[in-house]
């Protein structure tokens, strides 16, 4: 560990929580395999006092998707199927209306096409794998596939979590078990679904103070235009807020685009992907070079915005262009976590935090700390 960095960033999170501009907060960062900062502020749960320690698990949104595209890359490793492999050719069922030209590498880089859920959803349908799954391999495609990029925000996971389970035979929870969080010694701290059990550890959610008759969902969009595709994409409740991302069954459910992690864990993933951690690399530098370069850019035809992606995760930090970088890779969730990996610098970086803002203001205090000392 670094004593200095240590200290900076642990000074600034609590300086976050006593402003009151944060509840609770974690930040974890590697360098080349090796364990930098480890730092924990705040509260998890304000009924208890129960404190933030750097053990409490997160639900942290679309940062999960980074394990996804871990668990992938981590079986194409080994052989079982390829980025080129046609989605239908693992799971038949998806080659309806057009889609059996859609790949896993499409799916990886967000140009499926299939970047929306039936309207009719409810939370409840959200949460059975097999009712999502039928009714993602019935979508009709948005564009053909790698055409056009945009936000796979919810599809994602189902499309990628059912090439797992038909290629493995095994849920994706029990693969980045058995394939990722045990072989990196961060079993009880990464998940997909969290068994009720262990709720108890979580950090409770909880939505930033808005203006007076503001829903919490148009905090967590923003100011953004009523016509934006976005909002085609998924019924208006099941957007991320604090009483979505605490109920149970949510908590329990295999939704493999977001996941439940620590800091420590989610960052120990990134420094596994760059890295030998503990004598645990997840894949080959080469496949580093391959899945963290761009495979896919332009307008995002879900959001609006220029994006770029590699395969399964973001290339640079678009946010703030002080942190940009194309050596960057990671996944940011909605309420402001962000996990990365940088290739060129060999860190690993993740804040994760309870409050859920419209902004990536905890991160952009803390990752330039990391980046100016360990740069």
């Amino acid at each position: 560990m670094s004593a200095d960095l240590q200290a900076q960033v642990q000074q600034a999170i609590e300086q976050m929580v006593e402003s009151g501009t944060e509840r609770g907060v974690q930040v974890a960062v590697y360098q080349h395999g090796k364990p930098v900062v480890e730092a924990a502020a705040g509260v998890a749960d304000p009924d208890t006092g129960r404190a933030v320690t750097p053990g409490t698990v997160f639900y942290n949104w679309s940062i999960g998707k980074a394990a996804t595209a871990t668990v992938v890359h981590v079986l194409v490793e080994r052989g079982l199927f390829g980025y080129d492999t046609p989605v239908a050719e693992l799971w038949p069922e998806f080659a309806a209306h057009g889609k059996g030209g859609v790949t896993v590498r499409h799916a990886l880089n967000q140009t499926a096409g299939v970047p929306g859920i039936p309207l009719d959803s409810t939370i409840e349908d959200l949460c059975d794998w097999e009712k999502m799954c039928a009714a993602v391999a019935d979508a009709e495609p948005w564009w053909e596939a790698g055409t056009k990029i945009g936000y796979h925000a919810y599809t994602f996971g189902y499309i990628l979590g059912e090439v797992v389970r038909r290629v493995t035979g095994r849920p994706i929870s029990r693969v980045l078990e058995e394939e990722v969080a045990g072989p990196l010694g961060v079993s009880g701290e990464l998940y997909f679904g969290m068994p009720a059990s262990e709720h108890g550890r979580l950090a409770r959610l909880e939505d930033a103070p808005m203006p007076e008759g503001q829903a919490p969902e148009a905090e967590a969009f923003g100011e953004m235009p009523a016509d934006l595709p976005l909002f085609r994409s998924a019924p208006m409740h099941a957007f991320p807020t604090a009483a979505l991302g605490n109920r149970t069954d949510m908590l329990e459910a295999d939704i493999p685009a977001g996941g439940k992690t620590s800091a420590r864990a989610m960052a120990r993933l990134y420094a596994a992907l760059l890295d030998e951690v503990d004598g645990v690399r997840l894949i080959s530098p080469q496949r580093l070079a391959e899945v963290t370069a761009p495979s896919a850019s332009g307008p995002d035809q879900v959001f609006g915005m220029p994006t770029t992606w590699g395969l399964g995760y973001s290339v640079g930090f678009p946010m703030d262009p002080e942190l940009d970088s194309p050596t960057l890779f990671g996944v940011g969730g909605v309420g402001g976590s962000f996990a990365c990996g940088d290739t060129a610098t060999g860190i690993a970086f993740t804040l994760t935090k309870n409050r859920l803002t419209n902004d990536m203001n905890a991160v952009g205090q803390v990752l330039p700390l990391v980046i100016k000392a360990l740069s």
